[in-house]
């Protein structure tokens, strides 16, 4: 039995666990915000217990949540998410959101620089509050889009 599929699959969203989503929320905005990055609603949780903000990519249908975790922390490469990347048209894009890092005193993994493996492919590397890595970067159309 074959399956029928009514459009191409795609990423609806993206929820995160944080320590402090008002952080996070602020760190989130500050950083993606000029680039159309907005706060589009807030919904209480399935289990009641705590809301859930969702921010908006553009008008794409495409969210990021944030929500309260129970505890913990995240580590950089155990299990999880390795890294959450953000596509923009350019390269001064990307400059401007490492100015925007420098100036919130984020943790800047790897300032912009040209990808090592793939030609034209820029990229910023910035941790969020709870060290969640996350990528800006710019590149080809054949890299960039499917």
């Amino acid at each position: 039995m074959t399956a029928t599929v009514a459009g191409p699959l795609r990423i609806h969203h993206v929820d995160l666990t944080v320590s402090d989503v008002e952080r996070s929320l602020a760190f989130y905005l500050a950083l993606l915000g000029p680039l159309g990055l907005h706060e589009w609603h807030r919904f209480p949780s399935y289990r009641g217990t705590e809301e859930i903000v969702y921010l908006a990519l553009g008008e794409r249908g495409q969210y990021l949540g944030l929500r309260k975790a129970d505890g913990g922390e995240h580590h950089y490469y155990d299990v999880g998410l390795e890294h959450l990347a953000f596509y923009v048209d350019t390269r001064e894009e990307v400059d401007a959101a490492y100015q925007r890092c420098l100036d919130i005193g984020a943790n800047v993994h790897f300032p912009p620089e040209e990808d090592r493996d793939v030609e034209g492919y820029y990229e910023l590397f910035v941790f969020d509050p709870d060290g969640i890595r996350i990528e800006i970067a710019c590149g080809p159309a054949d890299v960039v889009e499917p």
